[in-house]
């Protein structure tokens, strides 16, 4: 309250902003899929509707009420997404996807800062994972690691997640060409990344599984580390970016940095940073994290600083 009072424009915050990035025709499909999906909203009071009797088994959506009066309504998963396989979500690790959910319905970034060892790497899979099955979202999408973590991303992708196809985007230059070559054409940067309805069945397991002989992009995710991202920006600029993912991103602190440089270059749908220390002791550091995100909320440092400057006059 003592912010909302500080300046009209935190009330974004509050309220959210128009997604500008997607198209009216994705709007619509992903409207329709909201009221096929999602069951009729609660009566006033109430808390929670049931999950919807035939809704698909994992899928456990709920339509939430959001808001005074009961006037917004959003998604809200009672159980993970059933393209997640290698194990169980935690509780508090799907209320983190939940949280992410909701900050994409308002068209909001965010920055995922649970401590070492919960799982953040598994959140931000599941969100890419939300997005593939319910929106029927393909990416692309973009992860930034430092270089000692590629390896254990490619990993984690494959086992939780084999669902999104995922490329590993590093080595040397000649590498790097022949990968750029291979799967970062002007054809497939000009897919929309929305996922084909058709599918076919696959004989050998006897079950379901898309179509996507007219796909022309052959991926979904790439993972690569701050040094390729600076080094192939003109490369990783052909695309429009569903989730840029940043780990370690308290990379971010120095705004004027090559990296940050960057990445804010790119054209990208959401921006989820993952840091286990989003604030140390530097209130500018913080700043130019949240600038990151929503630079047009957090715009000026000088302004920020007096938000947050609470010292009392005198002592």
């Amino acid at each position: 309250k003592y912010l909302l009072g500080q300046s009209e424009i935190f009330a974004r915050l509050k309220a959210g902003k128009k997604r500008l990035e997607g198209t009216e025709e994705e709007e619509k499909k992903e409207g329709e899929y909201k009221s096929k999906h999602s069951p009729s909203r609660k009566k006033k009071g109430g808390r929670k509707t049931p999950t919807e009797p035939d809704a698909p088994e994992g899928e456990g959506v709920e339509d939430d009420d959001d808001g005074e009066g009961g006037q917004e309504s959003h998604v809200f998963l009672t159980k993970q997404p059933s393209c997640i396989k290698f194990g169980t979500l935690k509780p508090y690790q799907l209320e983190g996807l939940n949280w992410m959910i909701h900050l994409a319905e308002k068209g909001l970034n965010g920055i995922l800062a649970d401590e070492m060892g919960l799982g953040k790497t598994l959140q931000s899979i599941s969100i890419l994972a939300y997005h593939y099955e319910f929106m029927k979202v393909q990416g692309p999408h973009l992860v930034c690691v430092p270089k000692s973590t590629l390896s254990n991303w490619m990993n984690e992708l494959n086992r939780w997640c084999p669902s999104l196809r995922a490329i590993r985007f590093h080595g040397h230059k000649e590498e790097r060409e022949a990968l750029a070559d291979e799967y970062f054409t002007n054809e497939a940067a000009a897919h929309d990344g929305r996922r084909p309805t058709k599918q076919i069945l696959n004989e050998k397991t006897g079950e379901m599984e898309d179509d996507n002989s007219d796909n022309p992009r052959a991926w979904d995710v790439c993972v690569t580390t701050y040094e390729v991202a600076n080094t192939e920006k003109k490369v990783l600029s052909r695309f429009a970016w569903k989730y840029l993912v940043i780990d370690e991103a308290h990379r971010l602190k120095n705004e004027t940095s090559m990296f940050s440089t960057t990445v804010r270059s790119f054209n990208t749908a959401y921006r989820l940073l993952l840091t286990g220390t989003p604030l140390q002791n530097n209130l500018h550091e913080l700043w130019a994290l949240l600038n990151f995100l929503l630079p047009d909320i957090f715009s000026s440092s000088e302004q920020f600083d007096e938000w947050f400057n609470l010292e009392i006059d005198g002592k």
